[in-house]
């Protein structure tokens, strides 16, 4: 689904991604894991377009989408859910929904039979239409954020730290609800400091440091491999 070629990226002199390598393979969640500056977010934003490598290639579905217009990306199936959620907090959960319809071009009526949907996913969603996005909880809005990814029908939901900030129990809801996406035949790619959740619901993983990747492996090996533990995982033997 996606291949990353020797993807480099730089802001000014300072070396953010330097040439890394990595697959996702259709069907499966791929975790990126690390430290706080490792470079996990920058290497999704350069997946999703939003900034510019100086150099590699990014393949998505057999295409070289390299410096291409974030929104034509997202069109052909590659959807991006910011870290910090980034709902429109003045719009209900109705309307936060309703505005991934645009995109699209769809009827709302056949909109509308998607969204219902998804709010099976998403219960709590449901319960709170018309509500403004802006006084749900933080949990409630990142399931919104994501929400709104799935119904722009990705063929590749990238996460970026979908756990920042909430509550632990809330992290479990969230963890479930990306498990139940994947099911549904939706390749996932997540970015996490949270490497414990990342790697139980992962199938592969990546850990970076300093813009590099230092380790890959079956995300079951990474669980129980001592310098993951001790680094990521915060146990010390």
């Amino acid at each position: 689904m996606l291949k990353v070629e020797g993807l480099t990226v730089k802001y000014g002199n300072i070396t953010a991604v330097n040439n890394i390598s990595f697959e996702v393979p259709d069907g499966e969640i791929i975790a990126l894991i690390g430290n706080n500056g490792a470079g996990k977010t920058t290497t999704l934003k350069t997946i999703s377009c939003l900034l510019k490598p100086v150099n590699g290639k990014i393949l998505f579905d057999g295409k070289d989408i390299t410096g291409q217009q974030p929104h034509r990306v997202a069109k052909e199936g590659l959807v991006h859910i910011p870290e910090g959620r980034h709902v429109f907090p003045q719009l209900t959960v109705k309307e936060n929904l309703i505005i991934s319809s645009f995109s699209r071009m769809m009827k709302f009526k056949d909109f509308k039979k998607e969204m219902e949907e998804v709010l099976d996913y998403f219960p709590k969603l449901r319960e709170r239409q018309k509500q403004l996005a802006g006084t749900l909880s933080g949990g409630e809005q990142q399931m919104l954020a994501i929400a709104r990814g799935i119904l722009q029908k990705p063929k590749l939901l990238t996460l970026d730290e979908p756990s920042m900030g909430l509550a632990p129990i809330i992290v479990e809801d969230v963890f479930e609800s990306i498990k139940r996406i994947n099911k549904q035949g939706t390749t996932i790619l997540l970015v996490e400091q949270n490497a414990q959740m990342a790697l139980s619901v992962a199938d592969f993983g990546y850990v970076m440091e300093v813009g590099e990747i230092m380790l890959k492996g079956r995300a079951a090996s990474l669980l129980n491999d001592p310098n993951v533990k001790k680094i990521y995982l915060g146990e010390i033997s």
